[in-house]
């Protein structure tokens, strides 16, 4: 016989001897019995997507910095994409610290306790997060449900950039996004998500139309009080200095979207499918009116209108994403498509200075 078939003759033998490496065997049986009771609970084939789904909406961040970086003029550019980049940083150690649990923490008033889950004590990976003895999310881990919230935690202020483009020096925008994240973002997703009284009064947001895309717009719009215009007498300031990066932005942002509106089902099943779905057709609606609205008014079709109105029917249909048939969501497409680019023309009108329309996109 061949030396590797001895071999295997002899460890077989040596594991199945009485008092022959014992402790191998049942280590590893033992092993495999302690995972099996850990994950009880744990849906694997759903656990899987919403991984799959957090590491999509992560790259929506990235996604976003060329977008928004492509839009601006080239003085700009580096500017604005590190603006997207450190929020990637400095949002997840709020969240970690203290934002998981102010947004998902036991209510206090209209509050969630910071205590509860701070450093996110209490969030394990083999069962899922446990809150006053109930299950706030069931067939996934805790430590997961938190990680994949935290993508939306970190996109969600890094909109607002767009608004206020050329105006925020770095240290003061630091310290923006902090105090956003703990005053606006987290008692927001609280009354919505964490079962505040928001949820009480049965407002349903699937995948965040209210707790990232309003108040990420209506905030960009707020500070635009504190920050005023940009100078009169730059020219062209409102001229895309790369359109391909604008294109490439618009296809990452598509793409995570999919885990952005399916990922909030959290779950594989019916509802991820239906968010998913109806994510494409509200884009693809949107993507060709805006186009053809612009070939009207413009007398030329143009990529930048294309990808605009692309973002527009994906941040309509979010918060409706996993609730609504298709033809719902082609409907939701065209509507988005008339009131964004309306709210787009109307800012113009009273000359507020939303660099990159984040507000009437949003």
């Amino acid at each position: 016989r061949s030396m590797p078939t001895m071999a295997q003759d002899i460890l077989a033998q040596a594991i199945l001897s009485e008092g022959s490496l014992p402790s191998l065997y049942t280590s590893t049986r033992l092993a495999q019995q302690r995972r099996q009771r850990a994950m009880v609970g744990i849906d694997l084939a759903s656990t899987a997507y919403i991984l799959i789904c957090t590491a999509m909406v992560q790259l929506m961040t990235p996604g976003l910095a060329f977008f928004y970086g492509g839009l601006v003029k080239d003085t700009s550019v580096l500017t604005m994409m590190m603006q997207s980049f450190v929020s990637m940083g400095i949002s997840s150690i709020v969240w970690y610290v203290v934002g998981f649990s102010l947004c998902f923490g036991e209510s206090v008033g209209f509050f969630g306790n910071p205590g509860t889950f701070a450093a996110l004590s209490g969030v394990n990976a083999n069962e899922p997060l446990m809150r006053g003895g109930e299950e706030v999310v069931a067939g996934i881990p805790g430590l997961l449900f938190a990680a994949y919230q935290g993508m939306f935690a970190v996109i969600t202020p890094a909109l607002m950039t767009g608004c206020f483009a050329d105006r925020f020096r770095f240290k003061p925008y630091l310290i923006f996004i902090v105090c956003w994240l703990i005053v606006v973002y987290a008692p927001w997703c609280h009354w919505v998500w964490g079962g505040g009284w928001l949820a009480k009064w049965g407002v349903y947001d699937f995948a965040g139309g209210i707790v990232v895309h309003i108040t990420a717009g209506f905030s960009a719009l707020a500070s635009l009080v504190v920050v005023g215009k940009r100078p009169q007498d730059e020219e062209n300031k409102d001229v895309p200095h790369n359109v391909p990066f604008v294109a490439l932005g618009t296809a990452l942002l598509w793409f995570g979207w999919f885990g952005f509106n399916g990922g909030s089902a959290l779950a594989s099943g019916g509802p991820a499918v239906a968010a998913a779905v109806n994510s494409e057709i509200a884009a693809s609606v949107a993507l060709l009116l805006w186009l053809v609205i612009d070939w009207i008014r413009l007398g030329r079709p143009g990529l930048v209108g294309l990808c605009v109105g692309t973002i527009a029917g994906l941040a309509t249909v979010t918060p409706a994403a996993g609730f609504i048939q298709p033809w719902a969501a082609f409907v939701l497409g065209a509507i988005a498509t008339v009131l964004c680019y309306g709210c787009c023309e109307l800012r113009k009108r009273f000359s507020v200075d939303d660099a990159l329309d984040v507000w009437g996109v949003h």
